[in-house]
């Protein structure tokens, strides 16, 4: 990091997007001391955003499998944050299990990833009773987390509020309209000024079972993809893991059952589940599938958060803050014109 010339330390700042990514954004800069206006396009049901679809894992070792040191690093520090502002966040960690075929997957996902202890048949089954007898070992992730995204992302915006911030729904902004330092975070609908940005498509199912209780996400090891499936509360769980190179919406039959036959392998009873709803999300991601901040003067683009907008949205608006407030750079992430 080092240090450069900045927009304006007590500047008001308008931010575009109230997704996750923008949601943090008006946060931490409220909270500093600034004048804020959250501009959203939707309405507050937030159905159009990414972030509505997201599975909201806190999982910073467990991306270390297949990405680079630097989500691991921007997360790590993430979970701090949501810790500091949001200490209801359940830190219950992460199971990683896999049934006898993929042994030797399950062996390179614990020689890639760290943070994680290996439990054996017992240790699993006391840890989460519901899969008593169903996997050899495991591996537990002690410090990660979860979060539900539609119960907080409602929370973060009456927390912005709570902060003296403003939040306009259904306001179509435009960056050359706006005085002050201006935040663009509009994920996909930014390729107008940043057009590398592409699409990646998350399919996601949400089932209902009183048959099974956990109280972590399980990531099983997949052939194509590490299936997981996130407790949500009131006997609900959300199954996901897709990564499509598309820009359709909705989800695929194979997709479908992929996703359903994998929940079966971890355990039968989600064979009776009852499927309450499909979705997918586009999420947005450069080339490198690493996030950026590019910073022309008074205006800061923050994107390409690819499948990780909850796990580094709150490093992401800390770095901005930093900027705007003492001129830090992390180069690692930020690109200055």
């Amino acid at each position: 990091m080092y240090q450069s010339s900045k927009p304006g330390g007590d500047s008001p700042v308008s931010i575009i997007g109230a997704g996750i990514a923008g949601a943090w954004q008006a946060l931490l800069f409220a909270q500093a001391g600034h004048a804020v206006t959250l501009h959203e396009r939707s309405d507050a049901a937030m159905t159009e955003s990414t972030s509505h679809w997201a599975g909201g894992m806190l999982a910073p070792w467990c991306e270390a499998e297949t990405s680079e040191p630097l989500i691991t690093r921007l997360g790590v520090r993430s979970l701090a944050l949501w810790r500091e502002q949001f200490p209801q966040t359940p830190f219950n960690g992460s199971l990683v299990v896999a049934h006898a075929r993929e042994r030797a997957d399950f062996e390179r996902f614990a020689k890639l990833t760290t943070g994680h202890k290996r439990l054996d048949a017992r240790a699993l089954g006391e840890l989460e009773p519901s899969l008593e007898g169903r996997f050899r070992d495991g591996l537990f992730y002690a410090g990660e987390g979860h979060v539900e995204p539609r119960r907080v992302l409602p929370e973060l915006h009456a927390r912005i509020a709570a902060a003296g911030g403003r939040i306009e729904f259904n306001s179509d902004a435009d960056a050359k309209d706006l005085d002050g330092i201006v935040i663009d975070c509009r994920g996909l609908a930014a390729r107008d000024t940043q057009p590398e940005l592409r699409g990646v498509k998350g399919e996601m199912i949400i089932v209902e079972t009183s048959e099974v209780e956990l109280s972590r996400p399980i990531r099983l090891i997949h052939p194509r993809w590490p299936l997981y499936v996130i407790p949500r509360g009131d006997g609900r769980f959300m199954l996901g893991a897709t990564s499509i190179e598309a820009e359709d919406s909705g989800v695929s039959v194979r997709s479908a059952l992929e996703l359903l036959g994998a929940a079966y392998a971890v355990h039968p009873a989600f064979a009776e589940a009852r499927i309450v709803e499909f979705g997918s999300g586009l999420r947005p991601a450069f080339p490198d599938h690493l996030p950026r901040i590019a910073i022309d003067h008074d205006r800061i683009a923050v994107n390409g958060l690819y499948r990780h907008g909850f796990l580094l949205a709150p490093a992401l608006a800390e770095l901005t803050l930093g900027y705007v407030k003492r001129g830090v750079i992390d180069n690692e992430v930020m690109q200055c014109a």
